[in-house]
């Protein structure tokens, strides 16, 4: 019966719709002086969303009516290895390495690599318990909805949206740099210079533009096609990536290693910070849950399986660059396929800059999935218009909420240069896998109405000294203090706080699958991306500082209002 409801209801209204009540359904928007009156209850609104908290009910069943047709559950395990093989290998390797090597790291990027899977490894143990217990497109968004509320969700979501839009808009710019590297060795040749835009957004990419819109297109045309697609591609990237690292190796030369650490330990985890990029992705596969046949068993072998293999292709392949080409001599844009032109295989070039299209074009196909079901469950949850959320009926994707994402990264990718869109969407993704690790934390010590007050001032103690003393390693790293006594001290005060956490009881024990070493693991991966934020710069602080405030305004004005009414709905209906 309920399949019939559903199959009528959508047969009466077109899935192309373009009306005010389809965009601001809410009571807050029918009308001017409805808004004046949400507008002046700004005050006890944001109160009552600030202190809302989600369930896990809610996430799964109550949002996904508003998208009026399912997803279809196509996928398996294999599926979501693959899936995570092309959306991490070559949205970062191909593109970052040789930037940060020769600018950041030099040979020692390859232990900037090692550093940043490690905490990329941590957050996939946290992203997979969610995933595991609450399949559901909106991934990290909903997991923190959960867990810390409203409006930390919203401060995620922004961000979510921000590496959704930057990510595919840096890997468009890095698409046409390569494929301009195949034709001629200027990585710029087929852009666009407008001298009087200012420098970063003065080289329009026109063929950037084209391939976003190609790979989105591809993506909405359907899952199971968009995967299959993937594997195959997958499996060719895969035989010349073991050419890559063993031809690499062959022609290496020790010599190119001296000095190993040119920039020193601080450019080490600088460049920590920003190849952290190039595992970006992982938490597509978290993302596509609601798609998954068996979401329990299948989400834990996708994500821990195939990121542990990723670290060690990553470490191998930045190796091999570096031992090929002096750091000094690395091409910053398209690295891999200079490097062999340099050593005298020039065929060889374009063979890898075939590979490296070929992995930041499966990126853009595992992305668009992935950050339309982001996009799609803020929609539900009416963040932004709910008409984001609808799933086209032939299709089973969410049309509309792919081409949103399309439309503003083909329009960032056409103006924005690499390294303006690398610190940002490395900024965004670091805050967002802190923000996971504490929501971890939060759930398995704390449950609404349960956990008895002074467990609770306990564990919020306990959590306050974690994130204080990881800041204050961060702080005292970019002050260039290298003094032990204040390490020292934070390191203590930082394992005092987790040993404290460790002998309160938890609340909540996973049902299926769980991350071991609770508290250990979440702590180290808050210390960890806290660390590696603060190793970014100021630039991208600044950059961050002023998106949020953007997406704070916004929701001020439109998103508190929409999620009020919507929680609010029956009283205000009475």
């Amino acid at each position: 019966m309920a399949e019939e409801k559903s199959s009528s209801s959508t047969t009466t209204r077109s899935y192309w719709r373009w009306s005010k009540k389809d965009f601001f359904p809410e009571a807050s928007f029918q009308s001017m002086s409805s808004y004046k009156t949400a507008v002046f209850q700004t005050c006890p609104r944001l109160t009552d969303r600030l202190l809302a908290r989600s369930s896990s009910t809610n996430e799964l069943v109550t949002l996904s009516k508003v998208s009026e047709n399912p997803m279809q559950k196509c996928l398996t395990w294999w599926d979501l290895i693959w899936l995570s093989f092309g959306s991490v290998v070559g949205s970062g390797i191909f593109v970052i390495t040789g930037q940060e090597a020769h600018n950041h790291a030099g040979p020692a990027i390859v232990l900037s690599y090692a550093i940043s899977g490690l905490s990329a490894l941590l957050s996939v143990f946290c992203y997979t318990e969610f995933a595991a217990e609450v399949p559901v497109a909106g991934g990290s968004f909903s997991f923190l909805r959960i867990e810390l509320g409203d409006f930390i969700a919203f401060i995620a979501a922004g961000n979510i949206l921000l590496e959704a839009l930057v990510g595919a808009a840096g890997l468009g710019r890095s698409w046409s740099s390569y494929f301009a590297s195949m034709i001629r060795s200027d990585s710029d040749f087929l852009r666009i210079k407008v001298d009087s835009l200012p420098d970063g957004f003065n080289l329009l990419d026109p063929l950037a533009v084209v391939v976003l819109l190609v790979a989105n297109g591809i993506a909405m045309s359907g899952t199971k096609r968009t995967s299959w697609l993937n594997w195959v591609a997958s499996l060719v990237s895969g035989a010349v990536i073991v050419f890559v690292i063993v031809f690499g190796f062959i022609h290496a030369k020790t010599s190119n290693l001296e000095p190993f650490f040119p920039y020193g330990v601080k450019g080490v985890f600088e460049a920590a910070a920003v190849v952290y990029w190039s595992y970006t992705g992982f938490d597509m596969v978290a993302n596509m849950a609601e798609e998954t046949k068996k979401p329990t068993r299948d989400i834990p072998i996708g994500l821990v399986g195939s990121m542990s293999g990723i670290t060690v292709v990553y470490c191998l392949m930045a190796l091999a660059l570096t031992m090929m080409v002096k750091y000094t001599e690395i091409d910053i844009n398209a690295a891999y396929s200079v490097a062999f032109e340099q050593i005298g295989m020039k065929w060889a070039k374009y063979l890898v800059s075939i590979c490296a299209l070929k992995g930041m074009t499966t990126s853009l196909l595992v992305g668009s999935l992935g950050q339309a079901r982001y996009t799609t469950q803020i929609a539900r949850a009416h963040m932004i218009p709910p008409v984001f959320a609808l799933v086209h009926p032939k299709t089973g994707t969410p049309v509309y909420a792919t081409l949103l994402v399309t439309s503003i990264s083909a329009i960032v990718a056409f103006f924005s240069s690499l390294d303006v869109l690398s610190s940002v969407l490395s900024f965004s993704t670091l805050f967002i896998f802190m923000l996971i690790a504490v929501a971890l934390l939060v759930r398995r010590y704390y449950v609404k109405d349960v956990t008895p007050k002074n467990v609770l001032m306990k564990f919020l103690m306990c959590l306050f000294i974690i994130i204080g003393s990881s800041i204050g390693v961060s702080a005292l790293w970019n002050s260039n203090e290298r003094g032990w006594i204040g390490y020292t001290v934070a390191g203590l005060l930082w394992f005092f706080g987790t040993f404290g956490m460790a002998f309160l009881s938890k609340q909540r024990v996973p049902k299926v699958w769980g991350v071991p070493l609770v508290p250990w693991l979440p702590s180290l991966s808050i210390v960890m991306n806290l660390f590696l934020i603060g190793s970014l710069g100021l630039v991208a602080f600044l950059r961050f500082i002023i998106c949020s405030a953007v997406m704070i305004v916004y929701y001020l004005l439109v998103g508190l209002h929409a999620t009020y009414d919507v929680a609010h709905q029956n009283e205000l209906s009475a």
